[in-house]
């Protein structure tokens, strides 16, 4: 008897889609992008939403945007705090030590989702707006994924 299978959860989807938007346009992402694409046919989603999102989770980075996106992915793994250097959407550059949860996709735009110790508080950072990314080597303090979806709705990927 096949066990029954459960829906992917939001941090499941989060993590496969980052892990494919940083592989770059080789034959093995592309066929990687296409499992993807197929999974989502298989969910009940908002329709609206998910058409952008879709696109979004299943194109490549940018070269420079997905040399960042390991380094986020790496501190995610590696549980360790992540020096952002952010350009917020005045133009103003902060640097912020970062407790990385996870990365996700809202609409056209991927986001690091974690707590900013400088404000003490939940943030998405858009990864279009993080200039640079520095690993560092102290230990991020635990947080549950499911706290820290801004905008994960009943249906939202």
């Amino acid at each position: 008897m096949k066990p029954s299978t459960r829906p992917l959860t939001t941090a499941e989807i989060a993590a496969l889609a980052l892990s494919l938007a940083h592989m770059g346009s080789g034959p093995q992402a592309i066929t990687a992008r296409r499992g993807l694409r197929h999974a989502f046919e298989h969910m009940e989603l908002d329709d609206e939403v998910i058409a952008t999102t879709l696109e979004t989770l299943t194109s490549p980075m940018p070269p420079a945007t997905a040399d960042r996106a390991r380094t986020i992915a790496n501190a995610i793994t590696s549980r360790l705090v992540i020096r952002l250097h952010y350009q917020d959407v005045t133009g103003r550059i902060t640097v912020r030590d970062v407790d990385p949860v996870t990365c996700m996709v809202h609409r056209e735009y991927w986001y690091l989702v974690g707590m900013c110790r400088m404000r003490h508080a939940i943030r998405a950072f858009r990864f279009d707006r993080i200039v640079a990314t520095e690993p560092t080597f102290m230990p991020a303090r635990p947080h549950m994924v499911d706290n820290f979806l801004p905008f994960q709705g009943k249906r939202a990927a």
